[in-house]
C-alpha cells in the first residue's frame, strides 16, 4: 500500500472533511498510511471507532495508523494507548498543511509526539481548506463548525469548539466553482448551520447567506439546506422558503424530543410547541416541504408518557425522514449524571419510535404515486426528488442530470419511476 486509505465514521462534516484531508495528504506525499477520522456523538460510535482500528489494523499490517475526529479530539488517551495507533490528530490540526507534511515520512513517527491536539475550544478561525465538493453529483460545503451551546447530552462541543462561520464571499466563490464543475446541486453543510454568521462583521444570518447563494449563482439549479435549530430559523430564511423554488423543499430539523421537561432537561432552546408551529408555518409557506428530524429514546428520567410525546411529534410536526438515536450516556456531560432509564426500555422505545418513522415515510411515499418530480441522478438507476426521496429508476438515465419523471410506485423505501 502506497496511497493512504481513509475511514470515515459519524456526519456527513467528517466525509466532507476526509475529501479534504485527502488533499492534504495528497499534496505532503503521506504513503503508507490509514487515517481513521472519528465520531464522538454516542458511546457506541467511539466503540465502533476501535472497532474500525483494529480491523484496519489486521487488514494493512505495516501501515501508520493515524486517528483523528470528534473522539480523538474529546479523548485522545483512549486511542493513544491503542497498540495500533501511531498519532493521534485533533480536529484543527487534521485541516492544516503543516499537519500533513510532518507526517509525510513514516520514519518520523514516533520521533514526535504521538498525540497532536490542541485546545479546540482556542480555534477561531473555521477551516481554511475548502474543497471543491464530494459526491459525483451532489456537493457539499462547509460554511460553519462548532457550537455556542451546551445541550447536556451532547459531548460535540468539545469536539468541534465555539461556532465559526466561512465568510458568505469565500462560500459564493466556491459555490460558483462547483457550478462550473458541472455540479448541479450544493449542500450547505455545518455542526450549528443556523448559528452561521453571528461571529462575522454585521451578524448576518443563515437566510442572508442563502438569498446571496441564490442571487450571486443563478446557474445553481438547486441549492440545499442540512439539519437546522428551527428556533433559530430567521425571516430570511422563512422568505426563502417562500419564494426561492431554488431552495430545496426538505428540511432536516434538530428536535431531540416531544416533551417539554425533557426539552428542558436537555438544555434545548425550544419547547414542543414551537417545533410544531415551525413546521406548520414552513408548510404554509412551501406545501411541499417535508421535515427529518433526529429524536432521542430514551433521555435520563423520561418517562412513558413523556416518551410518548415524541412519538406524537411524528404526526404532530408532519416528520417524513426519523433519525432516532437510543440515548447513550457520555463521559462529561450533564446528562450521563441524571438518573438513566433501563437499557431494554431504551432499546425497545427506540424501536417504537422507528416504527413511527417507517410509517411516516411509507405514507409519504405513498402520496407521491402518480406525481412527477424533478429528480437529480445519483447514478444510472438512482436519483432523488427535490423532497430528497430516493427514487430507483426502472431504466438507465443520464447520471448527474436532472429529469422530469412520474413515480409510479414505490418498494423498499424508494420511490419507483
Amino acid at each position: 500500500m502506497s496511497v493512504p486509505v481513509f475511514a470515515t465514521l459519524g456526519c456527513r462534516l467528517n466525509a466532507y472533511e476526509t475529501e479534504a484531508m485527502k488533499e492534504l495528504s495528497a499534496a505532503a506525499g503521506v504513503e503508507n498510511a490509514v487515517i481513521v477520522n472519528t465520531c464522538a456523538v454516542t458511546a457506541e460510535a467511539v466503540r465502533k471507532a476501535k472497532q474500525e482500528i483494529r480491523r484496519l489494523s489486521r487488514e494493512h499490517p505495516g501501515a501508520t495508523i493515524i486517528v483523528t475526529g470528534c473522539a480523538a479530539q474529546t479523548e485522545p488517551e483512549t486511542f493513544a494507548a491503542m497498540p495500533e495507533v501511531a498519532r493521534v490528530i485533533g480536529n484543527h490540526e487534521k485541516m492544516q498543511a503543516e499537519t500533513w507534511v510532518g507526517l509525510r515520512a513514516p520514519d518520523l513517527i514516533g520521533v514526535t509526539e504521538k498525540v497532536q491536539v490542541d485546545d479546540i475550544m482556542s480555534v477561531r478561525e473555521t477551516a481554511g481548506h475548502l474543497i471543491d465538493g464530494f459526491g459525483r453529483h451532489r456537493a457539499y460545503v462547509q460554511v460553519q463548525n462548532g457550537c455556542d451551546h451546551r445541550c447536556t447530552f451532547c459531548i460535540i462541543p468539545y469536539g468541534r469548539g465555539n461556532s465559526r462561520s466561512v465568510p458568505a464571499g469565500v462560500v459564493v466563490e466556491q459555490i460558483k466553482r462547483l457550478v462550473d464543475k458541472g455540479f448541479k446541486e450544493v449542500v450547505l453543510t455545518g455542526v450549528d448551520l443556523t448559528s452561521w454568521g453571528a461571529d462575522l462583521p454585521a451578524q448576518p444570518r443563515l437566510g442572508d447567506l442563502v438569498m446571496r447563494i441564490l442571487r450571486l449563482v443563478p446557474d445553481l439549479p438547486r441549492l440545499r439546506i442540512s439539519s437546522i435549530d428551527s428556533i433559530e430559523a430567521d425571516e430570511a430564511l422563512m422568505d426563502a422558503i417562500a419564494t426561492e423554488p431554488r431552495l430545496m423543499p426538505h428540511l432536516h430539523l434538530s428536535l431531540q424530543a416531544g416533551d417539554d421537561l425533557i426539552l428542558k432537561r436537555m438544555k434545548r432552546r425550544h419547547l414542543r410547541d414551537d417545533a410544531i408551529r415551525f413546521c406548520e408555518e414552513a408548510r404554509r409557506l412551501r406545501p411541499d416541504m417535508v421535515f427529518g428530524a433526529d429524536i432521542i429514546a430514551g433521555f435520563p428520567t423520561e418517562t412513558e408518557e413523556m416518551f410518548q410525546q415524541s412519538v406524537d411529534l411524528v404526526r404532530d410536526c408532519g416528520l417524513t425522514f426519523l433519525h432516532v438515536f437510543p440515548f447513550s450516556p457520555r463521559k462529561g456531560t450533564p446528562a450521563a449524571r441524571m438518573p438513566q432509564v433501563k437499557g431494554p426500555v431504551i432499546k425497545e422505545r427506540a424501536a417504537r419510535l422507528r416504527a413511527a418513522g417507517e410509517a411516516a415515510l411509507a405514507a409519504h411515499l405513498a402520496a407521491q404515486v402518480g406525481v412527477s418530480h424533478q429528480i437529480l441522478l445519483e447514478g444510472p438507476r438512482m436519483g432523488r426528488t427535490e423532497q430528497f426521496t430516493e427514487v430507483e429508476f426502472t431504466t438507465d438515465q443520464p447520471e448527474g442530470q436532472i429529469v422530469t419523471a412520474r413515480v409510479t410506485g414505490f418498494a423498499g423505501g424508494r420511490l419507483v419511476a
